[in-house]
This record gives structure tokens, sequence and C-alpha cells, in this order.
């Protein structure tokens, strides 16, 4: 049985994600299991959606977002700086496998707190 404490994002698990459709979906979950508040597109019902309007969804609902799309979300990232738009993260990962992606992906977020992650383009 699991502890239902294991579920609730940390306090200091600041961070708030969202998994861009591309990535695998149980990541979100075993984001949550490690405390942090994680929702995959998926989940929020924007599956299909442009992935500058998927920015602007994660913008609004303040998450970092986490892809596999560099071809699209790099330039992006781009754009919002020399534009001054303020974004809470974007992390782009390499075609993991679901382990390899798990571990990586949290030996980045806990290292960081989301004022560290914010307007920035990091890689997993």
């Amino acid at each position: 049985m699991r502890n239902s404490l294991a579920m609730q994002p940390r306090p200091e698990r600041d961070i708030r994600i969202l998994i861009d459709e591309d990535v695998w979906d149980g990541l979100a979950a075993a984001l949550r299991e490690a405390g942090y508040d994680c929702l995959s597109v998926t989940e929020a019902g924007h599956k299909g959606i442009s992935d500058e309007d998927l920015l602007a969804w994660a913008i609004a609902e303040e998450r970092a977002i986490i892809t596999h799309n560099a071809q699209d979300f790099a330039p992006l990232a781009e754009v919002y700086f020399f534009q001054g738009v303020k974004h809470y993260g974007i992390i782009i990962a390499r075609q993991f496998d679901k382990g390899t992606l798990l571990r990586r992906t949290l030996a980045l977020l806990d290292g960081l707190v989301a004022k560290s992650l914010a307007n920035t383009l990091r890689f997993v």
C-alpha cells in the first residue's frame, strides 16, 4: 500500500511540470511519486495542440515543460528570450529508455527550484 503523503507535492519541490505528449506518459506519475506537481498533456486534455499554444498554456499554469521536441521548443525559447516573454522553463530530453529518462530527469529537477528553472532551456 502506498503512503498517501508520497503522492503530495513536497514544499521543497516547488517546480510544477507539464509532460509533452511526445514523452512517455508514465513520467508524470513517476514524478508525482517523487513529490513533484506534474501533469501530462494527455491528462490535461491538450493533446494535439500546437507547441506555441502548449507553451502558452504551461505559462498560464506556471508549469515548466518537458519535451523531446528540441526542433520546435529550442527556437521558441529563443524567441521568448529576445521578446522578454517569461516562462517557467523548458526541459528537452533525449529519447532514453524509461528508467534512464526518469533518473536523469530527477537528477536535474532535484538540483533546482522553480526560480532557477524559470526562463531557461535545459537538456536531460
